[in-house]
């Protein structure tokens, strides 16, 4: 048995049908003692088979472009086009919950090679020419969480510079204490300006230029 009902799967056939473009990559690195990773490779597959579009790779977390690439954690899904991209649309943790909706809304943007923000937004997010990133903070519980996720990857999808990163909070605890992480969705920029909520794109980008200013 899967994980993805075949009602979501006919569902996902016609989104992915309608709207993907180019190629997309689903990346999951895997390692030992790793909980959730075979769970990853298994949800990444079945959304492989529902379009040609889609190929999966499942990597270890030691090989080269895992350093390249700068992932130290299991399982850690990347989405990219394989150039364009690199590992910068990245989930830390099973993209589970709500938040499996935020990976099918990533793979429909890297396969446009685009994402939706208004010119505004834009303007700010061309400014940034040095390496930002936005660590989000979830639960698969959270509603709120997948908004603020896309809001990191759009605009890494946007900018060659940003990195956006989904951490999720409930299988690496650890980490998440070591930011006081208590609400979520919680925000992290380059380990430096931190905000709790999932604000609109007029109002994250404004916390993304603050870290930027601050580098």
């Amino acid at each position: 048995m899967g994980y993805i009902s075949e009602k979501d799967k006919e569902y996902l056939k016609g989104e992915f049908d309608k709207y993907l473009k180019e190629k997309v990559k689903l990346l999951v690195f895997t390692g030992d003692n790793c909980q959730y990773c075979n769970v990853a490779v298994d949800i990444a597959k079945e959304v492989q088979d529902l379009h040609d579009a889609i190929e999966f790779e499942e990597h270890s977390i030691n090989d080269e472009l895992a350093k390249e690439w700068g992932l130290e954690h299991v399982p850690t899904v990347v989405i990219t086009d394989g150039d364009k991209y690199g590992g910068r649309i990245r989930y830390v943790g099973l993209p589970s919950g709500y938040e499996f909706s935020s990976m099918i809304e990533d793979i429909i943007d890297v396969s446009r090679r685009t994402a939706d923000v208004s010119d505004e937004v834009r303007a700010q997010l061309d400014m940034i020419d040095k390496p930002v990133k936005i660590q989000v903070f979830v639960t698969p519980t959270c509603p709120y969480c997948p908004k603020a996720v896309r809001t990191a990857h759009r605009f890494a999808i946007l900018n060659p510079n940003i990195t956006g990163e989904m951490v999720e909070a409930v299988e690496f605890p650890e980490w998440a204490n070591k930011w006081n992480v208590m609400s979520v969705p919680h925000i992290l920029i380059n380990e430096d300006v931190q905000f709790i909520g999932a604000y609109p794109d007029e109002q994250y980008i404004k916390y993304v230029v603050e870290a930027y200013k601050k580098l």
